[in-house]
């Protein structure tokens, strides 16, 4: 069994590259993208995004380029390799009907039980 630490990490780890799988982006635009996608329901601090990128990167799942930013400032911009998608995708299968269980329990009557 994962320990409570490496499940908060895996969780990062999962909304990161389902941010970065929609285009290259930067670190702060991995916050944003996530910030997006759960329309401003979930906020990452920059504090664990560095780590993750480190170990996704070491994982083989994103790989980075310096390019230059919006503000034209040098910027190192990160994308899902083909590993890092298919994670996803088998992770996204595992984890669809697990939501759909958990989302259905606060709504439970007790003749349902």
């Amino acid at each position: 069994m994962d320990k409570p630490l490496d499940l908060l990490q895996s969780r990062l780890d999962r909304l990161m590259r389902t941010a970065v799988s929609l285009g290259s982006l930067s670190a702060y635009g991995m916050l944003l993208g996530i910030q997006q996608i759960s329309k401003n329901r979930l906020e990452i601090q920059q504090g664990p995004v560095y780590p993750a990128l480190y170990r996704l990167d070491h994982r083989g799942r994103i790989t980075s380029e310096w390019d230059e930013s919006e503000n034209n400032r040098t910027a190192k911009y990160y994308r899902l390799t083909a590993a890092g998608m298919r994670r996803l995708q088998t992770e996204v299968e595992k984890w669809n009907p697990i939501a759909d269980v958990i989302a259905g329990i606060p709504g439970t009557t007790p003749e349902e039980v």
